[in-house]
């Protein structure tokens, strides 16, 4: 136990600037807002007293002896801090406190660096394994990083909503356009599966939303000891980034938003699932492009038109006769939209596609591969996801909405509009109540400067996210990877994005006006198949939308 009286004092300060008044986005609702805001300053206050107990990490979570883990004890309803409580499970690497080009060099620890995960549904407890990477190392020599996995998602508290023996359920099917009866049959699914959601979890269903998640990044902060949060967010963990900027401000120290989601109220969280599905179209474009400029390792066209057709051929074979009874056009289907979210995915993706046109289905079929000791983990992380954007906001509850606007969307975007329907169409059903979301908006002097990563062809945040960030936190600086789509960027393969994120980081440096980098390299082809990504987050969204 770690109290003392300067923890009580620093505590008190908090508890009377919570209960003064609650933040002006508040809108509806305000006095239960400012309950929950009283709650997390109790809940903030006992996280000091206590500390984090760091050590070994439980051995299911396969992470070197490097990595110390401990857990953080938060209220599952902010509104009762002295009712049920829930542990968040907490992983840390200690700053080296050494400069990698010079090991003779101390470097001046800063605190800790925590990351929040994407998603929602991804648990960041891997994150300080970045230190040991040549791209983390300076960052790691002053920063400990702080990694967690976000209430609901295994092992803190985690949330299920259907029997993960049978999550998996390949091969399955991805018409670009759905027959009625095969859209009733989702209809039905999707019915199924939120009331799986209700069932399984009863009442604690509801407080598993992105208001909780940056509540309880503050009680982590107050865990670590820290009076102010250096944080990175990744996909959606720059949302929660964005509300904890909003309720908090004053607890901000340096935030970096990775690849933004778009934080306006209109757009949580039907119009980004929109967007993000026009997006698409446009990097899928670019992939079949590339495969068309390297035609001569491919085979496959020498336009993207030309690619297209090779894939929607591949599509109708599998919807006759799945690739080693497994690869069906979801699975084929997905392992394409991963490649939306890396162009490193670009060669071991049109590898497979070129060899299953000739023949060979091998690669494909190892691309579909489900491992049953997986599907646990799997399934959490889809019932994680579901859980927080279905809670978060309003949602069409009229089936003929989303078939309108999924009709339409599919006119000029047809390669991922239906998948993206399907894994969300739960929302429609949903039982737990839905949020009203805050108004994300920090004016000039409330918040330090803070650091906004984009891609300008992001598809899984499109870019127009960062825009708007931009605009509503004061202060803020943009660094854009200009005609460039993979998604999170810190740490990747551009060193610009690179040196912006250590200036910030270490000396908190920020570009007087938005800056540009130029794009990293296209990878070449390679001649092996293979599924590793890279980044210290990626989004449970992915996949062919089987929930």
């Amino acid at each position: 136990m770690r109290t003392t009286a300067a923890v009580h004092v620093a505590a008190g300060s908090v508890l009377l600037a919570a209960w003064a008044a609650a933040p002006a986005g508040a809108g509806p609702g305000a006095a239960p807002f400012a309950a929950e805001l009283r709650g997390s300053a109790v809940a903030a206050a006992r996280a000091a007293g206590r500390g984090v107990d760091f050590g070994p990490c439980p051995a299911g979570l396969r992470l070197p002896a490097t990595v110390r883990c401990g857990t953080v004890r938060v209220p599952l309803d902010y509104a009762r801090p002295d009712g049920e409580q829930i542990e968040l499970t907490v992983s840390r690497s200690r700053a080296t406190g050494t400069d990698p080009a010079n090991s003779k060099h101390k470097v001046r620890r800063q605190g800790s660096l925590v990351h929040g995960p994407g998603g929602p549904g991804e648990s960041g407890l891997s994150f300080p394994m970045m230190s040991v990477l040549p791209e983390w190392k300076r960052i790691a020599g002053a920063y400990d990083l702080v990694g967690y996995a976000p209430r609901g998602v295994g092992p803190s508290a985690p949330l299920s909503c259907t029997d993960p023996g049978t999550f998996f359920r390949g091969p399955s099917q991805a018409p670009a356009h759905p027959s009625a009866a095969y859209k009733r049959q989702r209809v039905a699914r999707a019915a199924a599966y939120a009331r799986g959601c209700a069932e399984r979890n009863g009442e604690a269903l509801r407080h598993y939303h992105s208001l909780n998640n940056a509540r309880d990044l503050d009680v982590v902060r107050a865990a670590l000891g820290e009076n102010r949060l250096t944080f990175l967010g990744s996909s959606y963990g720059t949302y929660v980034g964005a509300l904890y900027a909003t309720l908090f401000p004053s607890h901000v120290r340096r935030m970096v938003f990775d690849s933004a989601v778009d934080p306006g109220p209109e757009q949580i969280w039907y119009r980004n699932h929109l967007d993000r599905a026009a997006a698409f179209e446009h990097r899928w474009t670019d992939f079949l492009t590339w495969v068309a400029r390297h035609d001569a390792a491919y085979g496959l066209g020498g336009t993207a038109r030309e690619v297209r057709a090779g894939y929607e051929e591949a599509m109708a074979r599998l919807a006759k006769e799945p690739a080693g009874g497994k690869a069906g056009p979801g699975q084929l289907q997905a392992a394409m939209l991963d490649a939306g979210y890396d162009d490193g995915l670009w060669p071991y993706r049109a590898r497979a596609l070129s060899a299953y046109l000739k023949g060979d289905a091998a690669p494909l079929v190892e691309l579909a591969q489900e491992y049953p000791e997986a599907a646990a983990e799997a399934e959490n992380a889809r019932a994680a996801h579901l859980a927080v954007e279905c809670n978060d906001a309003p949602w069409p509850t009229d089936w003929a909405v989303w078939d309108r606007d999924h009709t339409r969307l599919a006119r000029r975007a047809p390669f991922q509009t239906w998948a993206g329907a399907w894994t969300y169409l739960p929302c429609a059903h949903w039982r737990a109540p839905r949020r009203h979301p805050l108004d994300v908006r920090a004016g000039r002097g409330e918040l330090p400067a803070t650091l906004i990563l984009a891609a300008e062809r992001d598809a899984a945040t499109p870019y127009d996210g960062a825009l708007e960030l931009h605009r509503r936190l004061a202060g803020s600086a943009l660094v854009t990877e200009r005609d460039a789509g993979s998604h999170v960027l810190a740490g990747g393969p551009n060193p610009c994005v690179n040196r912006h994120l250590e200036a910030y980081l270490l000396e908190g440096v920020t570009p007087d006006r938005p800056a540009s980098c130029t794009p990293h390299p296209q990878p070449q082809p390679r001649a092996t198949t293979g599924q590793a990504g890279r980044g210290p987050g990626a989004p449970a969204e992915r996949g062919s939308g089987q929930a």
